[in-house]
């Protein structure tokens, strides 16, 4: 009974056919990058290079070798040749385009992560909107120092994390662990250029697996044994996630509110398939 969509929405009720659903399993990925002026820093364990030059380097290396399904965005703050921060905006990869993106920010300025947190994630939201709550939403950020409005990340970040975006953040040569490290999906330290790609790599490594679930099967074949009713239950709780509207437009629940030391773990609904 199900199909596999090949031009677009088939199902009047918001594309709710199988292959609507395998169509959408879009992964999409927003790099906020700390273009701030001590990024032009050496690191103290390498002085030949640059914190921004390998933080360059490592995302040229990683993010050329994402599936070329994946939604990429790259979101620039600071820098004193940065007049738009969406250097890249959050579309489908052009490995010529992104490269030209990751080479052009000069360091400068401050550390506004809290803003730019914000930013990244109602981007997200609306792709998400799109793309009826379908596909998996991630922040990554590599930053080398603390945030210059602390209160804007402590108020973001437990909204962010309740609304099912992953946040994994990458301290790039910081003598202490950044103030998210306790609180988001994965924290990293990177000390030298080597543990930076590293780090980078590590972080978007499911990337690659867009359309797959851990086990490596097409949810496509997953379903399609099931019946009708069975799998459009699925579907539905697959797609049941805290609305799209913009961080800071939709109150909390009173668990939420006062607790940024508390991960809020991101459920893989895929692993309904599984019951």
């Amino acid at each position: 009974f199900f199909f596999q969509a090949e031009d677009g929405i088939r199902d009047v009720e918001r594309s709710r056919w199988l292959g609507d659903v395998y169509k959408r399993q879009t992964d999409n990925i927003v790099i906020v990058l700390d273009a701030s002026g001590s990024m032009e820093d050496k690191f103290i364990s390498d002085p030949t290079q640059t914190r921004m030059d390998a933080a360059k380097e490592a995302l040229r290396a990683v993010l050329t070798t994402i599936h070329d399904g994946t939604n990429i965005g790259l979101l620039v703050f600071s820098g004193s040749n940065v007049n738009n921060h969406w250097i890249y905006p959050l579309g489908p990869k052009n490995n010529e385009a992104l490269i030209k993106a990751i080479n052009s920010p000069l360091p400068e300025g401050m550390t506004p992560l809290g803003k730019y947190l914000k930013i990244g994630a109602d981007r997200l939201l609306e792709q998400r909107e799109k793309q009826y709550n379908y596909g998996s939403y991630r922040l990554l950020i590599v930053t080398d120092g603390e945030a210059t409005d602390r209160d804007k990340v402590q108020l973001y970040t437990p909204e962010i994390m309740h609304k099912q975006i992953r946040i994994d953040v990458i301290g790039v040569d910081m003598k202490q662990n950044h103030m998210l490290a306790t609180v988001v999906d994965s924290y990293r330290r990177a000390d030298n250029p080597k543990q930076l790609i590293k780090a980078v790599s590590d972080v978007l490594a499911e990337a690659a697996s867009t359309g797959m679930d851990s086990g490596g099967e097409n949810i496509f074949e997953l379903i399609s044994p099931l019946t009708e009713e069975l799998a459009l239950s699925i579907i539905d709780k697959m797609t049941k996630v805290p609305g799209n509207q913009p961080i800071g437009k939709q109150p909390l629940p009173p668990e939420q509110t006062t607790e940024m030391d508390i991960p809020n773990p991101t459920v893989n609904a895929l692993s309904l398939i599984h019951i």
